[in-house]
């Protein structure tokens, strides 16, 4: 008797610490900073409306850009950072499972994230462009704002749009990262090919087939193009996989390294969700391939 109501007293502080635990928040960022807004930035993208929630983990009219950064485990640090860009096809961000969760599995895993809410284009252009930029310059220690933790080996991340955001950052920003990591990326404007919704965003509805042509990604590699690795769904009916496909072919033909994975389900905007099927996998792919980058 004594025996079994010890036992079930180890089993309900078991239970009580496991229940606790669940009730834990999510780990905050280390350090949140604005990097400037549509008054103090080079451009402005004409939203004067507030931000605001449009769902769960998801904001609307961005007109602040800002950084949240993770730092990395200091027990597993690789010494490598990233800059993670939610998507949102240019009109919201999904900052929670395309933004700060997955942020919180880099930082877990030794690698440092700033987070970046960047604003949305609303037809101009060069607004996300420039942003990004200055989130790498911050994230070197070319700008002030995250000493502590800045690294000469900051790469940046993006989901869809985001993923196009990295993509462009990539091949035609004044500041590049060390590397990409590109999930389902908006890549092309080529009708068939293309995420309507996040060009018309971008250039507006009334753009030219030059300007698209010029942010049609798989133009604009060239041989000082970062390695980039891709991971997309095979029935993905937003964004087809032959837009990530037109990418890579275009870094094979300039001699970037790349890699890409893709899954056989799961659609468009996983990120990091537990019930993408193929999460394991790409979550064991983006290490090893970041390993790779260290040697």
């Amino acid at each position: 008797m004594k025996r079994s109501a010890l036992l079930l007293m180890a089993l309900a502080l078991t239970f009580g610490a496991s229940a606790q635990s669940a009730k834990e928040p999510a780990k905050a960022p280390d350090r949140v900073l604005k990097i400037w807004d549509n008054t103090t930035a080079p451009h402005s993208n004409g939203i004067a409306t507030p931000e605001k929630s449009v769902d769960a983990g998801r904001v609307a009219d961005v007109s602040e850009a800002t950084l949240s950064i993770f730092t990395a485990d200091p027990s597993a640090a690789t010494g490598q950072a990233v800059v993670i860009c939610p998507g949102g096809g240019y009109v919201r961000l999904a900052m929670e499972h395309e933004g700060y969760q997955m942020a919180r599995w880099f930082a877990a895993n030794g690698i440092t994230a700033a987070v970046l809410k960047y604003r949305m284009p609303n037809g101009h252009c060069e607004v996300p462009l420039e942003d990004a930029e200055q989130a790498l310059r911050i994230m070197t220690g070319l700008e002030a704002g995250a000493e502590g933790f800045t690294s000469d080996r900051v790469g940046i991340a993006g989901c869809s749009a985001g993923g196009h955001l990295a993509a462009m950052t990539s091949t035609m920003g004044a500041v590049r990262p060390a590397f990409s990591i590109l999930f389902y990326p908006v890549i092309t404007g080529e009708a068939g090919r293309c995420h309507k919704g996040s060009f018309d965003s971008l250039l507006g509805t009334d753009r030219t087939e030059e300007q698209t042509a010029y942010f049609s990604l798989q133009n604009r590699v060239t041989d000082t193009t970062p390695p980039a690795l891709l991971l997309l769904s095979d029935n993905d009916r937003t964004v087809p996989p032959i837009s990530s496909i037109s990418y890579y072919n275009a870094l094979k033909a300039h001699g970037i390294a790349a890699s890409m994975h893709i899954y056989p389900s799961g659609g468009h905007g996983w990120g990091i969700r537990a019930e993408f099927p193929y999460r394991a996998e790409w979550q064991r792919a983006v290490l090893d391939w970041l390993k790779t980058l260290n040697h």
